[in-house]
């Protein structure tokens, strides 16, 4: 029986044995599967903060765009209301000039038909005289 039971022995050591090691590899394969989850808990966390922080960038921004726009549209408002201040004003001494210059065609017209040239000269005054040289002084009104 000595080698039955040395047998036995040797088999109870090997058993023994390999139930350590798989002991031992069931604990490194926890140990990694932990480590892993730990690693992956992280990275969601450090993803969800990197996610926080770009929507509040964006909003950020969007918020600045918003700014810049608005303050964009008040300046070109008053730009605009000035240019048509200026337009107006430009547009009130174009109707004044031509008011000017239809009043002088009109007196123009009137003195034409009078007999009146230019610069209030009267050309009836002249009537009969054959040289301007001699005529003397326009006579002016």
């Amino acid at each position: 029986m000595p080698e039955e039971v040395r047998a036995a022995k040797r088999i109870n050591s090997e058993g023994e044995r390999i139930i350590e090691k798989a002991q031992e590899e069931a604990e490194r394969i926890v140990a990694k599967a932990q480590e892993q989850a730990a690693f992956l808990i992280d990275e969601r966390g450090l993803t969800q903060q990197a996610e926080a922080e770009s929507r509040r960038i964006i909003s950020e921004a969007e918020a600045d765009a918003e700014e810049v726009r608005r303050g964009a549209d008040e300046y070109a408002v008053n730009v605009l209301v000035g240019l048509e201040g200026d337009v107006v004003k430009t547009l009130q001494s174009i109707k004044k000039g031509i008011a000017l210059l239809d009043s002088r065609r009109t007196e123009v017209q009137v003195d034409e038909e009078n007999g009146i040239g230019p610069e209030g000269y009267d050309e009836t005054a002249d009537e009969g005289v054959e040289d301007e040289e001699d005529a003397g002084e326009p006579v002016r009104r």
